[in-house]
């Protein structure tokens, strides 16, 4: 077995794990920071809405031009009087964005670029967008987004309960705020395509946190009969129990989505990968981020103010007390139901193990359920 494979199997066996819910006010200290810097990033520099959502023409050149980019952006800015986006596709062709045209300008601009450029103006192909298609397309997303909300809400509160949706909810919130934010930083364009990968990303983030919550689940199941575990400790077990799984599967898909970014995007100058990669690649590495640091912690602290758990973490606490106290540990009985046991099965072990006190020594047979000797 690997290195790797080993220390995830003791993880899920609890033989080692890193305190996550314990150090629950760091994390969220770390999203809240990250998160607020999100924010005045969209407030200060706003987001860079492509011309689908703006309304605009684009313009695309033939092949093999001679012209630079820098030098077309200056006959696109002088023709039209906007600011315009300018990329060189793979073939050597050049495509020139201007937001915020109408149709009857678009004509004068074409035939500016083509006298610029040296070129004829048939031989430069333009695709028109109107500002009222581009709104329908910003509405569509939103209605898509909140459709999407809505629905994992209600399901996660029919599956689990209204404490996991809700914690579920303000990951899935706390992913899209960083996501947005590092666009609106960054300056990257906002296409259909980012759209389509912050719906794919929230999907990816979903998955991580209803893996953590399941397990969550089952573990917790008759929590209240046993004396060994707060809720907290069960979360916290839960999650460095899937952490390996969660780290694999993240790591898996950042690697393409990197590839993506990186060298298509950024070495081999294909521009219009920019948009959904790094969408893809932000929210992805936010996501795992959330399941692990954000979800199940918040759901420990939204159930350890039930009475049932506060009464529960009074018995844990009084009961560790007390093992420290005599200088033992807690008893690890076995039995009971899902792993926890019950109150019958700690008074069975405590008639088999025999009195805390009592020497070595004393007691013949003690631990044997024989009582003989050998």
């Amino acid at each position: 077995m690997s290195k790797l494979g080993s220390i995830g199997a003791r993880l899920h066996r609890g033989e080692v794990g890193y305190d996550f819910v314990k150090n629950r006010k760091i994390w969220y200290g770390v999203s809240i920071l990250i998160t607020i810097t999100a924010i005045l990033g969209l407030a200060v520099r706003g987001l860079n809405m492509g011309i689908e959502f703006q309304g605009g023409a684009v313009f695309t050149s033939p092949k093999h031009m001679s012209a630079s980019v820098a030098q077309t952006e200056t006959y696109a800015k002088d023709a039209s009087g906007h600011d315009a986006i300018v990329q060189k596709l793979g073939d050597g062709s050049l495509r020139v964005q201007i937001a915020g045209i109408d149709t009857g300008k678009s004509d004068q601009i074409k035939d500016a670029l083509a006298k610029d450029l040296k070129i004829s103006p048939e031989q430069i192909n333009a695709d028109l967008v109107g500002p009222s298609w581009g709104q329908q397309i910003a509405d569509k997303a939103w209605q898509g987004l909140a459709i999407f909300m809505v629905l994992v809400v209600v399901y996660l509160a029919i599956a689990f309960e209204w404490r996991m949706a809700l914690a579920a909810l303000v990951a899935l919130i706390h992913d899209i705020t960083i996501t947005t934010g590092i666009y609106a930083l960054v300056g990257f364009e906002v296409t259909p395509g980012t759209v389509i990968g912050l719906l794919t990303i929230l999907g990816y983030s979903l998955y991580d946190t209803v893996v953590v919550f399941d397990s969550l689940k089952e573990q917790t199941r008759d929590i209240t009969r046993q004396t060994r575990w707060t809720y907290s400790d069960v979360a916290n077990r839960s999650i460095n129990g899937t952490l390996v799984r969660s780290i694999n599967t993240t790591v898996v898909a950042l690697l393409p989505v990197a590839g993506l970014l990186f060298i298509g995007g950024g070495v081999l100058g294909a521009g219009m990968l920019n948009d959904i990669s790094l969408s893809l690649f932000v929210g992805l590495a936010a996501g795992a981020y959330s399941s692990i640091f954000i979800a199940t912690p918040l759901v420990a602290d939204l159930k350890e103010r039930e009475p049932q758990m506060k009464a529960l973490r009074k018995r844990v606490m009084a009961k560790r007390a007390q093992a420290a106290a005599q200088g033992e540990p807690a008893v690890e009985a076995a039995g009971g139901e899902h792993g926890y046991p019950d109150e019958e099965s700690e008074d069975a072990a405590h008639a088999v193990v025999g009195p805390r006190n009592q020497p070595a020594s004393r007691g013949r047979g003690r631990g044997r359920p024989s009582g003989k000797r050998r």
